[in-house]
């Protein structure tokens, strides 16, 4: 799947991920007893950091290869 984004929604949704990246966290920290759903967590916020780090990565070849 590709997704084009301007430099505005980029920053957008790098913003809105990062939010709920620290939500999750926040929820895991609270979770300790319940085990099932914090796992559930865990995972959630293990892809969202795959996807923000897919992103970061994206922006920063567009900055690289902008500037050449």
């Amino acid at each position: 799947m590709d997704l084009t984004l301007n430099a505005d929604e980029k920053r957008q949704l790098m913003e809105i991920l990062e939010e709920h990246q620290r939500g999750l966290l926040r929820e895991i920290s609270r979770a300790k007893h319940h085990h099932d759903f914090r796992a559930t967590l865990q995972k959630k916020e293990q892809v969202l950091e795959s996807i923000l780090v897919k992103l970061q990565l994206a922006q920063a070849g567009e900055l690289t290869s902008s500037s050449v």
